[in-house]
């Protein structure tokens, strides 16, 4: 929307929570609740942003960079919050959107109807009908439409009780009006605080038009302790998962996959049960992930097939047609097209070359106890079962592993890598170790 801005509420304490971390930064769906808020202002077209914080909270700060924060310095109330924004927010006369940092569901669409509203209003509220709608202030309409008022229940005629359309507290305000109503409210009241409701009565009584816009009950979720969060968190998912099967995908039970908020998923990529994709995670087309597999920060090409019990750690890149098998780990490392690792395998900080296979049991040694090594392992290579590639090595193109080995230097294009010890046998010792062994027992 042209010449917009918003506000966004973020310095309460959360106490209900009962966590040292700031409310609004606890997570949902992989980021910081405070961030859904800014993605949907932004995504509404939200040009300046300006979010509202207390003292002492500089990791909620470094969230929300690179956007402008203001400090609330005493919590005096909602009103008393959005005036702190008043500096940063000079000069601007247009559109100002009031959001709360711990309400993350509301979409871009209710944004987009709320300065699509501003934009021939002073004054817009948004309003909602809750099943039950309890203590929560009602918001009065006459009958062309115009808010006249916002009664607290406590307040309220049984007429007015019996309105079910109530306040969420999320308003649009001409910029050039805001900070004037801010600044005649007072806090006369039983808490002491500064409301930011009470600027309807004074737009009102400035013949100033105030006006409701509806949004669902759903996406007005408060989230104030952590009973809320997942509630919150359930939503996002249902919402996730949603999306991704209209998209293309198909969930076997969706109700068992945990996406983040910036998942990507191609076409007909099948995801079996209990699978969570963390943050940063994109997935092509004609992949099929077996249940119980987990990936973050992760790249994967088309026609891949991975898990069961398979693992991506941060910086996995699997190419087209790679196989991941059950129980193997990747971390920080690339994977070519038509490679394979399919048991029990651990591979890090390396490079597996195409159509590489990769035996059970093979192991990266890639940490010394202070830095990290590379190991690169070439195209058509083959590494036997219970390999330990002690980095930094290279294995080239075409080279074979004898399975049980441990390697420790480079093994050249086509060579056969072997450490094993010559095998002794001892001609009768297990029949004669047995029979010793029952006489033993049968003393007893």
């Amino acid at each position: 929307m042209p010449n917009s801005a918003a506000i966004i509420l973020a310095a309460g304490l959360g106490t209900r929570m009962k966590s040292t971390l700031p409310k609004v930064m606890h997570p949902l769906a992989g980021r910081p609740m405070v961030n859904h808020v800014i993605a949907n202002l932004q995504n509404a077209g939200i040009s300046q942003l300006v979010c509202v914080v207390g003292p002492d909270m500089p990791g909620l700060e470094k969230t929300v960079a690179p956007h402008k924060t203001a400090i609330q310095a005493d919590r005096l109330g909602t009103g008393h919050a959005v005036l702190a924004a008043k500096e940063a927010m000079a000069g601007f006369n247009g559109s100002i959107l009031i959001a709360f940092g711990d309400t993350p569901l509301i979409s871009e669409h209710t944004f987009k109807k709320m300065l699509e509203a501003g934009q021939s209003s002073d004054v817009v509220v948004l309003g909602f009908r809750p099943a039950d709608p309890a203590a929560y202030g009602r918001l009065v309409v006459e009958d062309d439409g115009a808010l006249s008022a916002i009664v607290e229940y406590k307040d309220a005629t049984e007429d007015q009780r019996a309105i079910n359309l109530c306040n969420s507290g999320v308003m649009c305000v001409n910029g050039a009006k805001l900070f004037g109503l801010l600044e005649r409210i007072t806090n006369d009241n039983a808490a002491g605080e500064y409301y930011l409701t009470d600027i309807v009565a004074l737009a009102r009584k400035d013949g100033l038009e105030c006006r409701v816009v509806e949004g669902d009950e759903e996406e007005l979720l408060g989230v104030n302790s952590r009973v809320e969060l997942a509630r919150a968190e359930t939503i996002v998912q249902n919402q996730l998962r949603h999306q991704a099967m209209i998209n293309g995908a198909t969930l076997l039970d969706p109700s068992t996959t945990y996406f983040s908020f910036d998942t990507q998923l191609g076409k007909d990529v099948l995801v079996e049960p209990n699978v969570f994709f963390g943050p940063r995670v994109t997935v092509g087309d004609n992949v099929h992930i077996k249940a119980f597999s987990h990936l973050e920060d992760a790249t994967v090409g088309n026609e891949v097939v991975m898990g069961p019990y398979a693992r991506l750690r941060p910086g996995t890149d699997l190419k087209d047609k790679v196989k991941v098998g059950n129980f193997v780990e990747i971390k920080k490392a690339l994977i070519e097209e038509g490679a394979k690792v399919n048991h029990l395998t651990y591979i890090g900080d390396a490079r597996v070359g195409p159509n590489a296979n990769i035996g059970a049991g093979t192991i990266t040694c890639n940490y010394d106890g202070y830095f990290k090594y590379h190991t690169d392992i070439g195209a058509d290579a083959f590494i036997g079962s219970n390999t330990a590639l002690v980095a930094p090595v290279k294995v080239g193109d075409g080279a074979n592993i004898g399975a049980g080995s441990v390697i420790s230097k480079d093994v050249n294009n086509g060579d056969l890598g072997l450490t094993r010890s010559p095998q002794k046998n001892f001609k009768g010792w297990a029949s004669k170790f047995r029979a010793r062994k029952a006489q033993a027992k049968n003393k007893k």
